[in-house]
C-alpha cells in the first residue's frame, strides 16, 4: 500500500544506483571485534557526490558474515520503541543531531515519504489524524534511496564526527567574540550605515552537509566585496585561467582596496581589489544583454548556495552608485590604459558590478557558498558540481593571500585559512576539505573587516587546528574536530561510561549504530548497565536493556550487579526496571517459583520463631 502511495507521487526511484556508480552492501557492525570489515571513503564527482561510497572490504566478510546486518535494520533496532514500532518523531530529531538538517536537499526523498505516511491515516469518523510510529518494512522502504547517506551520519562517518560537541565550542567563541564592542559601521554608502552595531551571526556548513547556526542568521545581508571571489571562480569557469589573466594579475596590490593603481603591465593587481573586480565584470557574459547577464551570474550564486537564500537590495544599489565617484574614476582610468576587452560598455559594466555587490544573502547561505568552496566546487547541501576544481583553487588561493583588504597579510600569518570581507560586516571564511563559515557584523576595523569577525577567525584557529601550517611536526597540539574520538578499545570504553554517566542517549544509540560492545568494561568490570543504574538513568538503562540488548545482571569485581547498584544509591524504579527486564529474559518455571515461595515462607517462619515470646 506504502509502495503504491509513495510511486503515485514520484518519491520511489527505480534503484538506489540512479545516485551511486557501484552498487555496495549496506551493512553495520553488530559486534566491536577485529573481524569488522572496513570502510573506506570514495569520492564520486557531480551526482555521485550525494553520498559517500562505503566499500566494504570483501577480504574479511566471510570471516564475519554471521555479524553483520544491513543498516536500515540496525537503525531501526536502535530507534524502535516497545511495541516493535519507530517513532517518526525523534527518528528526525536524531538526524538533526548528527548536523543534517531536514530540508538537506539529499534527504528529500525519506522525508517525503514520512509525510505522505502522516497524512495517510484517518479516525473511524474519516478525519486525518497524526500517525508518528511505523513498522520495521515501511522504515526500510522510506528511508532506502538515502541509506548511505543516513548510515554515514549515525556511523560517525562524516568530516566532523562529534559536531554536536564542536557545536558547542563555536558557540563559546561566538559569545566571547559578541562581547567585543570596537570598530565603526560604514557609513560612506548612506544604505549600510543605517544597520545596528550590535548585530551578530554566524553559521557553519560542513562538506557533508553539517549546519550549524547561531545570532542573527536569517537577516539578509549585502555581499559587497564577498561577491569578488565568487565572480572571479565564475570567470575562470566561463573563460579559463589563461583568458582571465591576459586582464588580471594575481599578485598582492600593497595599497587600499579602491586605489587608483595598476601593476607595471597596467592591469589590476588581482580580483579581490575594486579594479579587478571591475575587469572581472566586463568579461562574465559580455554578449549578454545587461539583465541577461545579471540573471546568469545569480543563478549561479543560488546554485552555489544550494537553492537558499540569495536575494537582491535595490536599494543599497541605488545609494551605492549614486556614492560611487571613486568606482567611476578608476573605471575611466581603467579604460585609458585599455584594461578592459574591446568593446566594453563602461557604464553596464559598472551597473553590474553595482549589481553584484547589493545581492542579499544571509548567513546560512554564506555558509554553503563558503562550503561549496571547501568542497572543491562541488555544493555539500545537493551534490551539484558548480565550479571546477581548478577553478576554486585558484580563488582559495587569491583569498588567501589578497581577500582581507590591507589585512590579507596578517590574516594569512594568524589565521591561515582562505578568507574574504565585506564593508557590510560580512566574512567568509573557508577551511579546505572541512567546511564554510559565513559571519557577520556592521562594525569595521579601519581596514574595513568586521571586528567581530575577525576575533571569531582568530578565535577559531587557536582553539583547533584549521591554520594551513597546524599540521607541521613538533607543532603544539589543539583540538581536531576531524578525528575519530572512538578509538581503540581503552578509548571506546572510557567514552561509553562517560556518555552512562552523563546520561547521554544520544551518544549511546550512537555507539549501537556504530556497533560498539555495549557490555564492554572497565579495568574494575564495570559496564555501562552499572554506572547507569548507579546514577539514576532510567531512560538509559531502558535503552541499554531494551533496544541494545545488555546483560541484566554482569558483575563487576566487588560482587556487585547493576540492579545492586541501583538499589544503594536509591533508585528503585531502575532496580524495578532491571528486575522487570531480568524476569523477561529469565522466566522463573513453576518448580522454581514452589520452591522459591517455600524458601520465603521457611525464612518468615524462622523470623517469626526468633521474634514470638519463649
Amino acid at each position: 500500500m506504502l509502495k503504491t502511495v509513495l510511486q503515485s507521487r514520484g518519491f520511489l526511484h527505480n534503484s538506489i544506483n540512479k545516485f551511486f556508480k557501484i552498487e555496495t552492501p549496506r551493512w553495520c557492525s553488530v559486534y566491536s571485534d577485529n573481524t569488522s570489515g572496513t570502510f573506506t571513503h570514495h569520492k564520486s564527482v557531480d551526482r555521485d557526490n550525494l553520498a559517500t561510497n562505503l566499500l566494504w572490504d570483501s577480504e574479511k566478510s566471510a570471516k564475519s558474515a554471521n555479524g553483520w546486518k544491513p543498516v536500515e535494520d540496525c537503525l531501526f533496532d536502535v530507534f524502535r520503541e516497545s511495541n516493535e514500532k519507530l517513532s517518526i518523531k525523534k527518528f528526525l530529531l536524531a538526524i538533526e543531531d548528527t548536523g543534517l538538517r531536514l530540508n538537506d536537499q539529499r534527504l528529500q526523498h525519506s522525508i517525503n515519504c514520512f509525510k505522505v505516511i502522516q497524512e495517510q491515516a484517518y479516525d473511524s469518523s474519516g478525519q486525518s489524524v497524526p500517525v508518528d510510529f511505523i513498522d520495521r518494512q515501511t522504515f526500510k522502504e522510506c528511508v532506502a534511496d538515502n541509506i548511505v547517506l543516513l548510515g554515514r551520519a549515525f556511523q560517525n562517518k562524516f568530516v566532523i564526527p562529534e559536531f554536536k560537541n564542536f557545536s558547542q565550542e563555536i558557540d563559546k567563541i561566538f559569545w566571547d567574540c559578541k562581547d567585543v564592542t570596537k570598530g565603526k559601521i560604514a557609513d560612506y554608502i548612506p544604505q549600510l550605515s543605517r544597520m545596528k552595531a550590535d548585530q551578530w551571526g554566524l553559521a557553519i556548513c560542513t562538506v557533508d552537509g553539517q549546519r550549524h547556526s547561531i545570532g542573527d542568521t536569517g537577516i539578509p545581508i549585502c555581499f559587497q566585496s564577498c561577491s569578488k571571489p565568487m565572480n572571479y571562480a565564475l570567470a575562470l569557469d566561463d573563460l579559463g585561467e589563461q583568458m582571465v589573466h591576459e586582464y588580471i594579475g594575481q599578485e598582492p596590490s600593497g595599497v587600499s582596496f579602491n586605489e587608483l593603481a595598476l601593476n607595471t603591465n597596467d592591469k589590476p593587481h588581482n580580483p579581490m581589489v575594486n579594479s579587478g573586480a571591475i575587469v572581472i565584470c566586463s568579461l562574465l557574459k559580455n554578449d549578454y544583454r545587461l539583465a541577461d547577464r545579471f540573471e546568469f551570474i545569480n543563478n549561479q550564486y543560488k546554485e552555489l548556495a544550494g537553492g537558499e537564500y540569495i536575494g537582491f537590495n535595490n536599494s543599497v544599489f541605488l545609494s551605492e552608485r549614486e556614492t560611487a565617484d571613486r568606482n567611476f574614476a578608476l573605471g575611466y582610468y581603467m579604460k585609458e590604459k585599455k584594461c578592459f576587452p574591446e568593446g566594453n560598455n563602461l557604464m553596464e559594466t559598472l551597473d553590474l558590478y553595482f549589481q553584484l555587490c547589493s545581492v542579499d544573502s544571509t548567513c546560512d547561505s554564506g555558509s554553503v557558498i563558503a562550503a561549496t568552496l571547501a568542497n572543491g566546487g562541488v555544493c555539500p547541501i545537493t551534490g551539484e558540481r558548480v565550479l571546477h576544481s581548478h577553478s576554486v583553487r585558484n580563488t582559495l588561493s587569491l583569498m588567501h593571500s589578497c581577500g582581507m583588504y590591507d589585512y590579507s597579510g596578517q590574516f594569512a600569518f594568524k589565521v591561515g585559512l582562505p578568507a574574504k570581507s565585506g564593508v557590510s560586516g560580512m566574512i567568509m571564511l573557508v577551511v579546505p576539505n572541512v567546511m564554510g563559515v559565513c559571519m557577520w557584523s556592521p562594525p569595521l576595523d579601519k581596514t574595513g573587516n568586521s571586528y567581530r569577525g575577525l576575533q571569531f577567525c582568530k578565535q577559531l584557529v587557536s582553539t583547533f587546528n584549521f591554520h594551513n601550517y597546524d599540521n607541521l611536526r613538533y607543532t603544539p597540539k589543539k583540538m581536531d574536530p576531524r578525528r575519530q574520538s572512538v578509538t581503540g578499545r581503552a578509548h571506546q570504553v572510557v567514552k561509553l561510561l562517560f556518555s552512562s554517566y552523563n546520561g547521554d542517549i544520544t551518544a549511546i544509540r550512537r555507539y549501537a549504530v556504530l556497533g560498539l560492545d555495549l557490555n564492554q568494561s572497565d579495568y574494575d568490570s564495570r559496564t555501562a548497565l552499572h554506572v547507569a543504574a548507579a546514577e539514576g538513568h532510567y531512560e538509559v538503562v531502558e535503552f541499554l536493556l531494551e533496544k541494545c540488548g545488555v546483560t541484566c545482571d554482569p558483575k563487576d569485581r566487588w560482587g556487585f550487579t547493576p540492579a545492586d547498584d541501583a538499589k544503594r544509591f536509591n533508585h528503585e524504579n531502575v532496580a524495578t526496571l532491571i528486575a522487570k527486564y531480568h524476569k523477561k529474559r529469565y522466566p522463573v518455571t513453576d518448580g522454581e517459583q514452589n520452591e522459591e515461595q517455600r524458601k520465603e515462607k521457611g525464612s518468615d517462619s524462622e523470623v517469626n520463631e526468633m521474634q514470638s515470646p519463649k
